[in-house]
């Protein structure tokens, strides 16, 4: 077609999806076969493929980059939580024919200079021993005397993940504290308007237990309309968030992929139930205390 899009190209090794974890929707990866041999054939991200063809089927067909045709053998899933596949719309293609036929890309010693080194351990207790490996090799490469600092830099992966459980775990606690003020203050709301039906509603209490209502069937009452009220608004809160997680995951652009557990449905709902319980029992002992004889005088 004549859909042009910008796109960040990466020229790397058939062993990238792997390390990276990349999972194919569509075709597959391209092979080490396919690298040695140079052959020009890319795999697409799923935005970019979305970008290109639209709804048409991308594999098997071909593409430019920098006027270079190249045939499309894989599509990749959507990336969850992975903003930057949005922002550069990735294409992966063998490294030789990056270097090649796309990068102008410098040289040391002969050899092409590559941007970036990506390297995984079998086991991770070994991170800090392969990091150091690394670093020293590297090093060696570099010709770097003892004083010199590195003219490189090494990112472990263990360190971002945990940086990120830290910053996860932050957000879970601040998100639970805004749930919990949330949540406190709802069941005030629900206190308050049943405080008030009690009000409105003394004379029918006293005219209940003047035919012969047990406090326990009052007390019931009272709860059951709590339960009822907490019930239809976290009803209408799942079905608000269903709505808008099937609205956001249908935009392509969108990082994430938004998925609802159905236990935590069931969770909502439970907490929903609970705060209706707990502040649904204030006012329903005090509907139980009320005299029968002050209560058929009330107006």
């Amino acid at each position: 077609g004549n859909q042009a899009i910008e796109s960040q190209v990466t020229g790397t090794t058939a062993a990238y999806a792997s390390i990276k974890n990349l999972k194919v929707d569509r075709g597959r990866f391209f092979t080490p076969e396919e690298e040695t041999s140079q052959q020009r054939v890319v795999v697409l991200s799923s935005l970019a493929a979305h970008d290109l063809f639209k709804s048409g089927d991308p594999l098997g067909q071909n593409i430019r980059i920098n006027n270079e045709p190249f045939t499309v053998v894989g599509i990749l899933k959507k990336s969850s939580g992975d903003d930057s596949e949005a922002y550069f719309r990735p294409i992966y293609t063998p490294l030789d024919v990056a270097q090649n036929r796309l990068i102008n890309s410098p040289r040391y010693r002969g050899d092409f200079v590559v941007s970036e080194i990506t390297v995984q351990v079998v086991d991770r207790d070994l991170i800090s021993y392969a990091e150091t490996q690394v670093e020293q090799t590297l090093r060696l490469r570099h010709d770097l005397a003892a004083s010199e600092k590195n003219d490189f830099h090494i990112l472990n992966q263990a360190r971002l993940l945990e940086i990120a459980g830290n910053v996860a775990n932050m957000m879970t606690a601040l998100l639970g504290s805004i749930g919990t003020v949330s949540l406190l203050v709802g069941g005030i709301g629900i206190m308050n308007i049943m405080l008030v039906s009690v009000t409105e509603r003394t004379s029918e209490i006293g005219l209940r237990k003047a035919l012969g209502a047990q406090d326990n069937d009052i007390l019931l009452q009272f709860l059951i309309e709590a339960l009822v009220l907490c019930a239809l608004g976290s009803r209408i809160g799942i079905t608000l968030s269903y709505s808008v997680s099937i609205l956001l995951n249908g935009i392509p652009e969108f990082p994430f992929d938004i998925i609802l557990e159905y236990w935590s449905l069931l969770l909502a709902l439970g907490v929903g139930l609970f705060s209706g319980f707990v502040f649904g029992l204030y006012p329903a002992i005090r509907a139980t205390r009320l005299d029968p004889i002050d209560a058929l005088r009330y107006e």
